[in-house]
């Protein structure tokens, strides 16, 4: 298990994960509340996808990535690393240049990525709502059965 990389802001991104080919995640609406957009950039191909939670399109992904796209690659350069990030994706970024969230975005958009399907939000959104779930959990020192494959940190005698 690693370390974020620097501690991260939940309230803007409250999900990011490298998993099922893509970069993915849960973004915040900067003008409402209730809204979140869930966020995607396929690896390889950088095929983008971005939608409320309810699957309305975002209108800032017209074919170009969006201002949700730009902070879930942000929050996972945070999270994961810079290079982390850059391997997953397969991006390669310009020897002379520093590997940074805004470096990976401009090598990302230099393929021309085409805009993708949303069909993946909801499945995303789902795993989200399960790690929401974990935070209501009472505490207690006995194993929750859907977290064993966590490593243990340390015994309690």
């Amino acid at each position: 298990m690693l370390a974020p990389a620097r501690p991260r802001k939940l309230s803007k991104v409250p999900f990011v994960e490298l998993a099922d080919g893509r970069l993915q995640g849960v973004v915040s609406s900067g003008s409402d509340a209730g809204r979140v957009y869930v966020s995607s950039v396929a690896v390889g191909s950088y095929e983008f996808a971005c939608s409320t939670n309810n699957n309305r399109p975002c209108g800032g992904a017209r074919g170009n990535f969006c201002n949700h796209i730009g902070a879930l690659v942000t929050e996972a350069v945070l999270q994961y690393g810079a290079e982390r990030v850059a391997r997953y994706l397969r991006v390669e970024v310009a020897a002379e240049e520093e590997v940074t969230a805004d470096s990976i975005l401009r090598a990302t958009w230099k393929a021309r990525p085409p805009q993708g399907d949303t069909s993946a939000a909801a499945v995303v959104f789902s795993q989200f709502l399960r790690h929401l779930a974990y935070l209501e959990l009472a505490p207690t020192t006995t194993a929750v059965p859907e977290m064993q494959w966590f490593p243990p940190t340390r015994v309690v005698a």
